[in-house]
Order: structure tokens, then C-alpha cells, then sequence
């Protein structure tokens, strides 16, 4: 646990640094700074989530959740954008592992992770998230987690419902005994190619969850299929983790 918490120390503060001095740092080009926020701004910032992993099925979780969410309020009111921005990914994730704690099965996340991009890409194309980052984008700004573009002072944004949702399916492969570490690479490999396809199609934005569902569901489809058809038998698995 030392170690973890050296770990998440360590690049929590190569994350601020990042964030305090992008602004200034040399501009590699749109395609160089896209292979840069999606091969490895993004997996560093999740790798975060990955690391406190543990805290899903704590009481620490359960108390810290709503504080964090207090903190974000607090911080994003006062104007204080990088602080109330990891605050949000905090919240978001501690949330999320929150909300996990109703499925009984991994099948119901399977479910959730099947339906969830069809529900997201409607309300991006057509409805609320629209109406949002078109109409009202100081609102999505404060509902999102940014990604600062080098040498810009810009960012790629993902909302919160993205961000809750990664960490949900993230601690259901834990909890489930599936396979975390290639879910969470499929789902920041998931992440990265939306914001690649994003930029190539010069789109305002695209629905980031069908992208963390493919990322979940992929590398974990035989064991969820084997659990879905054979359910009494998952207890025989468990303290197995697949990685």
C-alpha cells in the first residue's frame, strides 16, 4: 500500500506540473498533440482511477465520495480550475464505485455497457449534451475533466457521466474478477481513438461511451458470456483476478 500510495503521489504531481506549465510548453502541431492527449495525457490521467482501485469496496470510498463532490462545488465556484478539475475526477470515479455497489452481477454492468452508448450518442447528436456544449458550454466546462493541449491554451474536455462510468466498469472488472488491466487499456485506447475521430471529422464533440463500453466489454466478453450462461459457478472464481 505504500508503494500504491508513493505511486499515485508521484504522478499526481507530474500531472500538476503538466497542467500548471502547458500553456508554455513548445506546440507539437494538431496531429502530435492529439497523439499526445490520447496515447499519454489520457492513460496517465486514468491511471490514477487504476491506482485507487482499492478504495471501491472501502468505507473510505463511501464517505470520501460525497466529499469530494462538496470540494468540486467549492472549487469549481471560486474559479480554481485545476484543483476543482481533479477534484471532479475524483468525485466522478469514488461516484462511480458507489453506484457499482447496486449490480448484483456482472451481467447487469453488461447490460448497462451495452445500452449506455446508444443512450449517450442520442443525447450528443440530439439532446441534452447538445443543447449544453452548444448553447450553454460554461456549464459543460464545469461538468467536464480538461486535457490541456501543449502550447495552447485550450483543451480536450470529457464530461463527468464519461469519466463516473469509466470507473464503474473499471471496478466491475475488479469486483467481477474479469480482466483489469486489458480493460483498462481498451477503454483509454477507447477514449483516445473518440478524440482522434473527433478532430479528424472537425466535430464539436462525439460520444465518448460507446468508445469505454467496446473497451470494457472486448477483453472481457468470454467471462462475461461464461458468467451470464453459468452464474453458479462464479463464486468458484472468486478471489481470482485476470489481468
Amino acid at each position: 500500500m505504500v508503494g500504491r500510495a508513493a505511486t499515485v503521489l508521484a504522478l499526481f504531481a507530474g500531472l500538476v506540473v503538466y497542467y500548471e506549465t502547458s500553456s508554455s510548453l513548445w506546440h507539437w502541431g494538431l496531429w502530435g498533440s492529439v497523439a499526445w492527449i490520447s496515447c499519454v495525457l489520457i492513460p496517465a490521467v486514468f491511471l490514477l482511477v487504476l491506482l485507487a482501485l482499492p478504495l471501491r469496496d472501502t468505507q473510505a470510498g463511501l464517505f470520501l465520495a460525497p466529499g469530494f463532490v462538496v470540494l468540486a462545488v467549492i472549487l469549481t465556484s471560486i474559479d480554481n480550475d485545476l484543483w476543482s478539475n481533479f477534484a471532479r475526477l475524483a468525485a466522478a470515479a469514488l461516484v462511480g464505485w458507489v453506484f457499482l455497489r447496486v449490480f448484483e452481477s456482472v451481467s447487469w454492468v453488461a447490460l448497462v455497457a451495452v445500452i449506455i452508448p446508444f443512450v449517450d450518442s442520442v443525447s450528443v447528436w440530439r439532446g441534452p449534451t447538445k443543447t449544453i456544449t452548444t448553447k450553454h458550454p460554461e456549464v459543460f466546462d464545469v461538468l467536464s475533466f480538461a486535457f490541456p493541449v501543449p502550447g495552447e491554451h485550450s483543451a480536450a474536455q470529457l464530461g463527468m457521466p464519461d469519466v463516473l462510468f469509466f470507473s464503474l466498469f473499471l471496478g466491475a472488472s475488479a469486483r467481477f474478477h474479469l480482466r483489469v488491466g486489458w480493460t483498462f487499456v481498451g477503454m483509454v485506447a477507447g477514449l483516445g481513438l473518440t478524440f482522434a475521430a473527433t478532430t479528424e471529422f472537425q466535430a464539436l464533440g462525439l460520444p465518448a461511451l460507446p468508445g469505454i463500453a467496446l473497451g470494457f466489454l472486448a477483453p472481457n466478453a468470454d467471462l462475461i458470456w461464461r458468467a451470464v450462461r453459468q452464474p453458479e459457478k462464479v463464486s468458484d472464481t472468486a478471489g481470482v483476478g485476470h489481468q
